[in-house]
């Protein structure tokens, strides 16, 4: 069961908000934040197999600590981040959007592998379009239109982009379908390809080789099943690991924190509410 403690911190931090539709796009979902004021905002991010964006349109400024020890602050992009990565700020309102790898390849126009353990400013990638969205967002009247507003900005993207190749966003498909408990080793073969092929256009366009997103997939269900109160050996058992340690290990190694840690992080218990338990962006 999850943690109702968890849950109460999360309402009282955070007013969330759900889009009433699904985006045009498949592989990206949305969900509004507006910090409730209760003191300054200071969470730790649990790594997602997605890359993210924040559309910042408060009074306050949004701040990513990246493990890299650099400071962004606005409308960002993160891509598989993982170790010690923090979000602060105070009277924060954004919308947060969640790419899939194979769309955020055409929707910020370069590969999520330039993003590897780095955050980026949308102005760096965006320009004027950047600056244009906020103002929008600020203008907007209600998060429906703020919806609105992003997913015809990521449509018109997405159409100037360049698309992943068939067969690499086939292979992601199979290990976020599968949890990431598919064996990556046979799936160059499904396809005609050679392993070295594989493994250098999958890191290329989606931003991992094939292994490191299906564990960081399977950490991503497992995290989650953890913050719902899951006893931990079974979660390691029913999701792929090889055992209670096999599991603690990818924790920590993604979080830098303990299973019995992440089971009480807020950003799991807001990432519960935003996304009602249904997260298109691994599709």
């Amino acid at each position: 069961m999850r943690s109702a403690g968890n849950e109460r911190e999360a309402v009282a931090r955070w007013c969330v908000a759900r889009p009433p539709r699904p985006s045009r796009l498949a592989g990206v979902s949305m969900a509004g934040f507006r910090d409730r004021g209760a003191g300054p905002v200071d969470v730790r991010v649990v790594p997602h197999p997605a890359v993210t964006l924040a559309l910042e349109f408060g009074d306050g400024p949004l701040v990513v600590d990246a493990e890299t020890g650099r400071q962004r602050r606005g409308n960002l992009v993160t891509g598989f981040m993982h170790g010690a990565v923090r979000v602060r700020g105070e009277k924060v309102e954004c919308v947060q959007v969640r790419l899939s790898p194979v769309v955020a390849h055409e929707v910020l126009g370069i590969s999520p592998a330039e993003l590897d353990h780095v955050v980026v400013t949308l102005d760096d990638l965006w320009g004027r379009d950047a600056a244009r969205i906020r103002e929008q967002l600020g203008e907007a009247r209600s998060w429906q239109d703020r919806f609105a507003l992003a997913d015809a900005l990521l449509a018109r993207r997405r159409e100037a982009g360049r698309p992943v190749d068939p067969q690499v966003a086939w292979v992601w498909q199979q290990i976020a379908g599968s949890r990431g408990r598919v064996r990556v080793d046979g799936l160059a073969a499904e396809i005609g390809w050679s392993r070295k092929r594989l493994w250098s256009r999958f890191r290329a366009q989606i931003g991992l080789p094939p292994k490191r997103a299906a564990k960081l997939v399977r950490f991503d269900h497992a995290a989650h099943r953890l913050a719902a109160g899951g006893n931990a050996a079974r979660i390691a058992a029913e999701s792929g690991y090889a055992d209670q340690s096999h599991l603690h290990r990818d924790v920590l190694a993604f979080t830098g924190v303990t299973p019995a840690t992440v089971a009480g992080e807020t950003w799991l218990a807001v990432d519960d509410i935003a996304w009602h338990g249904r997260d298109t962006s691994i599709d």
